[in-house]
């Protein structure tokens, strides 16, 4: 009999093997330079770490609609891929040939045939081991820098913007948007009920969200030209941070619940670990009763970790579960892995609190959408 977490949770870390789905719709005349394009990037993912597998299909219906499918032994080394500089560069000739792409993420939780289970080196080995329990919530991030010294005046232009209609449409809704400033780097996480994508592009074409986004442009580390189709796609998926980790610990929580965005910088590989070690932390911290933190979202791009946490009550009240180094030596573990983390090491809790406050985020706006009447 098959066992349900009954704790609302997703994660890159269960150790299953990963299915990747990318849905493509072509431009009219497109498809031998996309074929060409296909061959090219094929050839060139065979060799990524992790990777098992990949098919390309064409619609029998559509033949301006084409479907790649790719196996991987676990999420994490899919995700290394994805958000890597190498894959930005491996991808950038499809650009030009198609009109539309959604890209869909799946573990492997049950699978029928020793033909399809096994390949070289694999066993059958790494399903997802049990049904997780979700909320019907997509969350996303996007992290960029803007020019040092410009700081305040960027948290003045996004704390100042009008939100948009948060209804997208039948199935989708935009639940919340959050933004905060560590330094000169801005982090932007997004609740979305229903399909992100859809959300995205509802967001993209609002006008008061491209006034903002027009305002701070002059102040970006990273040039980019919104009304250039193709510089857009390249900022915003540099920018993606997406979330490998969540779990909400429910019926925890009061009437006071705060949000915050922490900020590890990990040193260089070590981004993944850092990630891992985190989730790992806010599972054991769900089971905790004395535990103040109602959800955790983990967000990780390459060395660059944010853990997004509701607490309830103020964020120090127990600085080692906040920080998320609840138990011995935890946080000389985590220290490891981080590029400031070595004051971690056999650090008491004076220390940890204040390596905390430096984590900690500025909250420059937090807008929840109504419910729907």
């Amino acid at each position: 009999m098959t066992t349900l977490s009954e704790r609302i949770s997703q994660s890159a870390f269960d150790g299953s093997r990963l299915r990747v789905v990318l849905l493509l719709d072509l431009y009219d005349g497109a498809q031998k330079q996309f074929l060409e394009a296909y061959e090219h990037m094929r050839n060139h993912v065979a060799s990524v770490p992790g990777h098992i597998s990949d098919q390309l299909c064409q619609s029998i219906e559509n033949p301006s609609q084409w479907l790649i499918t790719s196996e991987w032994e676990s999420a994490p080394p899919f995700l290394a891929w994805v958000n890597s500089e190498e894959h930005v560069q491996t991808v950038m000739p499809l650009h030009s040939c198609v009109r539309d792409t959604r890209s869909l993420r799946f573990s492997v939780l049950r699978e029928t045939g020793q033909a399809f289970a096994i390949h070289p080196g694999q066993s059958r080995a790494g399903l997802q081991p049990a049904p997780r329990v979700g909320d019907g919530v997509v969350r996303h991030a996007l992290t960029f820098t803007v020019r040092p010294g410009s700081e305040k005046a960027v948290a003045k232009i996004l704390a100042g913007y009008t939100s948009p209609a948060s209804r997208v449409d039948d199935q989708t809704r935009l639940r919340r948007t959050s933004l905060f400033m560590h330094g000169n780097r801005v982090v932007r996480a997004i609740e979305v009920q229903g399909d992100l994508m859809a959300a995205l592009r509802h967001v993209a074409r609002q006008p008061e969200v491209r006034a903002v986004e027009d305002a701070i442009n002059p102040y970006l580390e990273q040039d980019r030209d919104l009304d250039d189709p193709n510089s857009a796609r390249l900022f915003f998926t540099r920018a993606a941070l997406p979330a490998v980790h969540h779990v909400s610990a429910d019926g925890r929580g009061s009437d006071e619940v705060n949000r915050h965005a922490l900020f590890y910088q990990a040193k260089e590989e070590c981004g993944l670990a850092v990630a891992r070690f985190l989730s790992q932390q806010d599972v054991v911290a769900a089971d905790d009763p004395r535990n103040p933190i109602v959800g955790s979202t983990v967000f990780q791009r390459d060395d660059l970790v944010v853990r997004l946490i509701d607490v309830a009550g103020p964020l120090n009240s127990q600085p080692s579960i906040a920080l998320g180094v609840q138990g011995t030596r935890k946080a000389a573990v985590l220290g490891r892995l981080l590029v400031d983390g070595d004051r971690l090491a056999g650090a008491d809790e004076p220390t940890v609190e204040d390596f905390l406050d430096g984590s900690d985020t500025q909250l420059i706006t937090d807008r929840i959408a109504p419910p729907e009447s």
